[in-house]
């Protein structure tokens, strides 16, 4: 069955506001698991906008779920990683002036970085996902860079205006999951994702992974993380049952 990740980035970012200490996105991890996360992400910017040292760091020593530190390869956040060892380590873009992250990782032109960071990470014992678009060059640049997996932007499909653009988007995701899991590559998938348009996304493809966060700290608001986290993995469990069923 897919597993959830819940990324609580949005927690942090309401705290950060205030520069306080609340809401607290450790307590909130906490409340995600036992709302049934199976992963907790974060991503550690290089400008600390919301997830803090502090955070990854009482994570890691909290939450026995598996962890995933979204990340780019900046040195110094590359050390950080290691030293706090992720079960998960996810490389994604960065850009300071952007609200959330706009598209997936160019492997293809900076695989030679990449593949430092891989080695580092794997000599250290933790696992690689490369966040990227469904297309075909950064999927073989993926793996002849060293990760074991992808996690394939979903964003295209959840800005989607109509029916035609959604299936569409639809057909590029799964293409790019046949072409990586063909070449030994497991894949994760996230970006955009809510409760309203997760169903069709679950029905239609085969992955390990699901990561959603702005969604479910949106419903938190209202029914609290913990029912939030409940429904959203419920949603996703009944459409991966039924896909497999149908199938």
């Amino acid at each position: 069955m897919i597993q959830l990740g819940v990324n609580i980035d949005h927690i942090a970012t309401t705290r950060q506001a205030r520069r306080t200490f609340e809401p607290d996105p450790v307590t909130a991890a906490s409340l995600a698991v036992l709302g049934g996360a199976d992963i907790i992400t974060v991503h550690l910017r290089e400008d600390r906008r919301h997830i803090q040292d502090r955070d990854v760091r009482l994570l890691r020593e909290t939450i026995f779920t598996k962890l995933n530190l979204e990340m780019s390869t900046a040195p110094e956040i590359v050390d950080i990683a290691i030293k706090t060892k992720p079960e998960q380590a996810t490389l994604v873009p960065e850009k300071r002036q952007e609200i959330t992250t706009e598209g997936g990782l160019d492997v293809v032109s900076q695989k030679k970085t990449i593949m430092d960071a891989i080695k580092k990470f794997k000599d250290a014992g933790i696992l690689v996902s490369l966040f990227i678009d469904p297309e075909e060059s950064q999927i073989a640049a993926a793996k002849d860079a060293g990760a074991q997996y992808i996690e394939l932007h979903t964003g295209n499909y959840a800005n989607a205006r109509d029916e035609a653009a959604r299936n569409a988007e639809i057909g590029r995701l799964l293409a790019g999951v046949m072409t990586a899991q063909k070449c030994g590559l497991r894949v994760n998938a996230g970006h955009g994702l809510t409760y309203q348009n997760v169903g069709l996304l679950v029905a239609s493809i085969d992955v390990e992974e699901l990561h959603i966060g702005h969604s479910i700290v949106s419903r938190a608001v209202f029914v609290g993380i913990q029912k939030a986290v409940s429904e959203m993995k419920d949603l996703i469990f009944r459409h991966n049952l039924a896909r497999k069923t149908s199938g």
